[in-house]
């Protein structure tokens, strides 16, 4: 059978600060920038979650798309929705919350528990014009 790879996009809104706190404000701002705002700034975030599988022969899908919808928003969503990622976010809780360590953190969740699809691709958009991806390696 042919594999096939399907994606959900969901949104949700978040604030948070870029910083190291094993570095010197002056430092901080040095790598960070307008990110390092100490009142924090927020993003209209895009998130892809994409499962690679082989069609399944009665229903078409590969997974059910409303129900990856469902898993995404239930393990992930829920906890980053209007929130202050560095403040509010028990897994993110120690680590800087870049849109890298955001996505690595989304994994740990997601991968679990879309079981058995085949996690393949996250994709964040943080703006417009960047994202990152990861893809389990």
């Amino acid at each position: 059978m042919p594999l096939v790879t399907v994606t959900r996009r969901l949104t949700f809104n978040a604030a948070h600060r870029v910083h190291n706190p094993a570095l010197s404000d002056e430092e901080n701002t040095r790598l960070f920038g307008k990110c390092n705002n100490p009142n924090w700034h927020g993003h209209n975030y895009v998130l892809e979650v994409s499962l690679t599988g082989e069609p399944d022969p009665i229903t078409g899908y590969v997974i059910d798309l409303g129900e990856v919808k469902r898993i995404v928003e239930s393990e992930f969503v829920s906890q980053v929705d209007h929130r202050n990622l560095n403040l509010e976010v028990p897994f993110l809780q120690g680590t800087n919350p870049t849109s890298e360590n955001i996505i690595l953190a989304c994994w740990r969740l997601l991968e679990p528990a879309l079981r058995p699809g085949r996690l393949s691709r996250l994709r964040l958009w943080e703006t417009e014009n960047n994202y990152v991806e990861y893809d389990g390696r």
